[in-house]
C-alpha cells in the first residue's frame, strides 16, 4: 500500500466508503461493480456477523459492517432494547434485509448463521466474549482494548490458538494507508534508527457527578450488562459511556484512546515488550465518581533500545504539536508525526519540515463513536480477507495483547504507586506482590472466563 500513488489511494478509500470495497489492501478487478463481483463469489459467500453492543461505537461499526459487499448482518446483540431497535432500523435500510434481535449474545452463537461477532460492549466484556465466540466457532472482530486486565489477555491468545479462528482487534489504523506508508518509511530508516515516541490523548471531557442508585430501567438488562463483573447497584450516571471512567467495567483513558496511540508507537518502534514502566497522574479535575486517571503520563521503557511515553488529559483539550491526539518518534536524523488524520509529517534535526502526507478523507479523532468510516471499512475488509482466504491480519490478537498489555501496565503502575520491572520476554511483573493483585479480576460467580 505504501506504493500506491495520491491519486490510487483516494480512489481506494473512496471505494472502500461505497461499497466497492478493497479487499485488505488488495481490490476489485478493475471494471467490475460490487454487483458483478458478489455475484462471482456467489450469494452464499457473505460472511454473517452478529453485532454485540450497538449503543454507540457499535451503531457506527454496524453502518459500516453493512456497507460492505459480501457481508450480512444476521443478529443485533443489546441488553438495551432501545438501542437495538435503533440499529435494526438503520441496518435494515443499508442491507434491505432485517436483522433479528437477540439481546444475550451467547445465544446468537449457537445459531448456523453467524459466521463472526462483532464485540463493542464495554471493556469488561471484550475478552470473555471473544473467547465464548472462540469457543462456538466463530471469527471476532475484537474493539480495543482487547481485555479488561493482562490474565484476560493471555486467556484469549490460549483460545486463539486452540480454537484457530480468525481475530482481529480494532486498532484501525493499522490498515489506514498513510499510516501505513509511514511506519514503513520509518522502517526503511527515512530518520535513521527511531529511539523514541511520544504519543497523546486531550479532551474537555465534563464531571459525571455524584450518580444516585435507581431501579434499572425496564429497557435495560443489567445483570447481563454486568456479565463477568462483580455486581454493583445501578446508578444513574454509568451508562452508557461513563463506565470507562469505573474500574469495574472500564480501563480508563488509557486503554479507551492510548491504545490506539501507543499501539502506533510500538509497531514503528519494533518493540514488543517492556523492561520497567512507570505512571504518575489522578483524577484532579472534578470530584465525583469518576475513578479512574483523567489526567497521566505512562513511561515504558525498553532496555537501552527505547522508550514510549503517553500523556493523556481527558480534562484539558490544549493540543500537543497542534492535534489533539497524536504520536511522534524521535530519531538520529529527524522526527515523524502522526497524528489523528491518515498523514504524517517528517522533520530534520533542525526542525525543518522535508515531507508531508496529507490527510485524504475526514477524521474527527474526538468523535466518541465513528471518526474515520472510510478508513475503518478497510480494517473491516482485512478481517474478511483473513476469514476467506487466510490472509494475514493487520492487528492480530498476539499484537493486539502486547500493545493492550502496554497501557495495561500504566493503569497497574498507576494505582499501586510503584515502578515496575517487566520480564521483556513476556510482559509479566516481576517481584511485585502489591502490582500482580492487579493483573487478573474478581468475576462474579459461574462468569469465569476459561479456554
Amino acid at each position: 500500500m505504501n506504493e500506491l500513488n495520491d491519486k490510487t489511494r483516494r480512489h481506494f478509500i473512496k471505494n472502500a466508503v461505497t461499497g466497492v470495497a478493497a479487499l485488505s489492501l488488495g481490490g476489485i478487478l478493475p471494471g467490475f461493480s460490487a454487483k458483478s463481483y458478489g455475484n462471482i463469489m456467489g450469494a452464499n459467500d457473505k460472511i454473517r456477523v452478529a453485532m454485540m453492543g450497538v449503543n454507540a461505537r457499535g451503531l457506527a461499526l454496524a453502518n459500516n459492517f453493512c456497507i460492505q459487499p459480501n457481508c450480512e448482518i444476521t443478529y443485533i446483540c443489546d441488553v438495551d432494547s432501545r438501542a437495538a431497535d435503533k440499529c435494526i432500523g438503520q441496518v435494515e435500510k443499508s442491507q434491505n434485509k432485517r436483522p433479528k434481535a437477540q439481546p444475550d449474545f451467547r445465544k446468537a452463537l449457537e445459531y448456523k448463521d453467524v459466521d463472526a461477532l462483532v464485540v463493542a460492549a464495554p471493556d469488561h466484556w471484550h475478552a470473555p466474549a471473544a473467547i465464548l465466540a472462540s469457543k462456538a466457532g466463530k471469527h471476532v472482530y475484537l474493539e480495543k482494548p482487547c481485555s479488561h486486565n493482562p490474565n484476560e489477555g493471555e486467556i484469549l491468545l490460549a483460545a486463539a490458538n486452540k480454537y484457530k479462528n480468525v481475530i482481529q482487534m480494532g486498532n484501525q489504523r493499522r490498515s489506514w494507508p498513510n499510516i501505513v506508508a509511514g511506519i514503513n518509511e520509518l522502517h526503511a530508516g527515512v530518520i535513521g534508527r527511531p529511539y523514541f515516541a511520544k504519543t497523546w490523548y486531550t479532551n474537555n471531557r465534563p464531571s459525571i457527578g455524584i450518580g444516585k442508585e435507581t431501579a434499572v430501567p425496564s429497557w435495560l438488562n443489567f445483570d447481563l450488562w454486568q456479565g463477568p463483573a462483580p455486581r454493583m447497584a445501578y446508578k444513574d450516571n454509568i451508562l452508557h459511556y461513563n463506565w470507562h471512567w469505573f474500574w469495574n467495567w472500564g480501563t480508563g483513558e488509557a486503554l479507551n484512546n492510548g491504545t490506539h496511540m501507543v499501539d502506533i508507537a510500538r509497531w514503528g518502534l519494533g518493540v514488543d515488550y517492556p523492561t520497567k514502566v512507570t505512571s504518575a497522574g489522578g483524577r484532579y479535575r472534578y470530584s465525583d465518581d469518576w475513578q479512574t486517571p483523567d489526567t497521566q503520563v505512562i513511561s515504558l521503557e525498553f532496555g537501552n533500545k527505547a522508550s514510549i511515553t503517553w500523556e493523556g488529559r481527558s480534562c484539558n483539550s490544549r493540543t500537543i504539536e497542534g492535534a489533539s491526539v497524536g504520536v511522534i518518534f524521535y530519531a538520529e536524523k529527524g522526527s515523524m508525526q502522526i497524528d489523528g488524520s491518515n498523514g504524517y509529517k517528517i522533520y530534520d534535526l533542525n526542525n525543518k519540515l522535508v515531507k508531508e502526507v496529507k490527510n485524504d478523507t475526514n477524521v474527527d479523532a474526538r468523535s466518541l463513536t465513528n471518526p474515520s468510516q472510510a478508513l475503518d471499512a478497510l480494517h473491516i475488509n482485512n478481517f474478511f480477507d483473513a476469514i476467506r482466504k487466510g490472509t494475514r491480519l493487520n492487528s492480530d490478537i498476539l499484537s493486539g495483547h502486547q500493545s493492550t498489555l502496554l497501557v495495561q501496565l500504566g493503569n497497574i503502575a498507576q494505582r499501586t504507586g510503584t515502578t515496575l520491572d517487566i520480564d521483556p520476554k513476556n510482559g509479566h511483573i516481576l517481584n511485585n506482590k502489591e502490582a500482580m493483585q492487579y493483573w487478573k479480576r474478581t468475576y462474579q460467580k459461574g462468569w469465569e472466563p476459561t479456554v
